[in-house]
């Protein structure tokens, strides 16, 4: 027990360090620490976190709000340093907060989305239309995702691991809407610090979704396609080559293409408007689709194309699970569901044996589904890893809902012609 002494000692330098702060600085202070109060009510009445858990991070975060204060406080108010220090110190916090609760700014480092969004383009990403998710892997390194710049490393630390809880947000993640997720196939990674990906949601919990060459049908309705979806065409020519032509290029944005072998025939990679620009082009005598037949391009991740034989461009029927769903399980519902029910769902002792299943060492023959699930596609549907390469992504995946472009970088461009002016806060559609 401490003596009076002690206690007298502790109050002195309580008293000292309030002393020092204006009123500004303390009504800082109390917001910063009610924040973090708010926080610890929330993770302690509606996220389920563990009270040791939520306890130890309250205490950590208020620990280095009063740490901040007694740092900020060993440098006189009006010298830079503490000007600096001051500026520096609420950017962060505000940033933090804003890029967590709020909107984030993404770029686009693939072309899986082509031509709706290009390699280069910055976009903002809102989380208050799906509900912000609350932090899982709280404790990392500011505006780093889950790499430390220059020197590398894991930008995070797994001492707390909050269980997930998203806040009430404006809507529910719906087709069609463009959405930024962390890659479900990512293991040995904490959940929020996977990779962030940005795909095209096609289908939702409770829906079945197929592809019959190259269209995708919801709950057998044939789905709008994206206006700016790109696919492999086959180009039939008199023999010349139209890519040959540097106009032509310019004009589909230099497409993806290569002559089929001991052929004269192309496959390019075009959109519908691309696919009209290209038949009215010298040479060319028909534009056609044009199927990947090989099952073995899905092997790879969930191993569709092995159990079921179904092709990028022929796939399903596959049932989306939604939350509360009741799966009867069998060889098929067991191939289709496993990782969903052991990874995502945290089963990890769920097998099947000797055409038993088992759980947690008892056997069952249904099983309940605790989350909503999506099926994501890019727009540039033979250039795309997508979920029918590894499969549906878990709520507890998804980050936010893109809302509009606000810068575009084309590399291959020169001068003032390296920015996309076109493109400058475009929406997302």
């Amino acid at each position: 027990m401490s003596t009076k002494s002690e206690q007298s000692f502790l109050k002195q330098k309580i008293q000292q360090f309030w002393s020092t702060m204006e009123p500004k600085e303390r009504r800082n202070f109390w917001l910063m620490s009610g924040i973090n109060l708010f926080f610890l009510i929330v993770m302690s009445l509606f996220a389920k976190a563990s009270l040791l858990n939520t306890v130890s991070f309250f205490v950590v975060v208020q620990a280095s709000i009063i740490g901040y204060y007694l740092l900020a406080h060993k440098f006189p108010r009006k010298t830079k340093t503490r000007e600096w220090l001051d500026a520096i110190g609420f950017a962060v916090v505000a940033a933090t907060l804003i890029r967590t609760f709020f909107i984030e700014a993404y770029t686009i480092p693939t072309p899986s989305m082509e031509k709706s969004l290009l390699v280069g383009d910055f976009l903002f990403v809102s989380k208050v239309n799906y509900g912000a998710r609350a932090p899982m892997t709280p404790i990392s390194f500011p505006f780093a995702h889950n790499t430390m710049p220059l020197i590398g490393g894991n930008s995070y630390a797994e001492i707390f691991e909050m269980p997930f809880f998203r806040l009430p947000g404006f809507q529910q993640v719906k087709r069609n809407d463009v959405v930024v997720f962390n890659y479900p196939f990512e293991d040995g990674r904490p959940v929020d610090k996977k990779e962030n990906y940005i795909k095209r949601c096609m289908a939702i919990g409770g829906d079945t979704i197929s592809v019959v060459r190259q269209q995708v049908y919801i709950n057998g309705v044939a789905a709008e396609n994206p206006p700016q979806m790109q696919q492999f065409r086959l180009v039939k020519t008199d023999g010349t080559n139209p890519l040959d032509s540097e106009k032509l290029k310019r004009k589909l944005d230099f497409p993806i293409w290569g002559r089929l072998p001991q052929s004269t025939d192309l496959a390019v990679n075009l959109s519908a408007e691309g696919v009209e620009i290209m038949k009215n082009a010298t040479g060319v005598l028909d534009v056609d689709s044009f199927t990947n037949p090989d099952p073995e391009a899905l092997t790879g991740y969930e191993g569709y194309g092995a159990s079921f034989g179904w092709q990028v461009d022929d796939f399903g029927p596959l049932y989306i699970p939604k939350a509360g769903d009741v799966v009867t399980l069998d060889s098929t519902t067991y191939r289709l569901y496993a990782r969903a029910i052991k990874v995502y769902e945290s089963n990890p002792t769920f097998t099947m044996k000797d055409g038993k299943f088992w759980l947690n060492n008892e056997p069952v023959t249904t099983y309940t589904f605790k989350y909503n699930y999506y099926f994501m596609m890019g727009d540039n549907r033979h250039n795309s890893a997508d979920s029918r390469f590894w499969g549906m992504v878990p709520e507890n995946h998804i980050v936010g809902k893109a809302l509009f472009v606000w810068m575009s970088w084309d590399t291959n461009g020169k001068g003032i012609h390296k920015v996309r002016w076109n493109r400058l806060f475009n929406g997302i559609n």
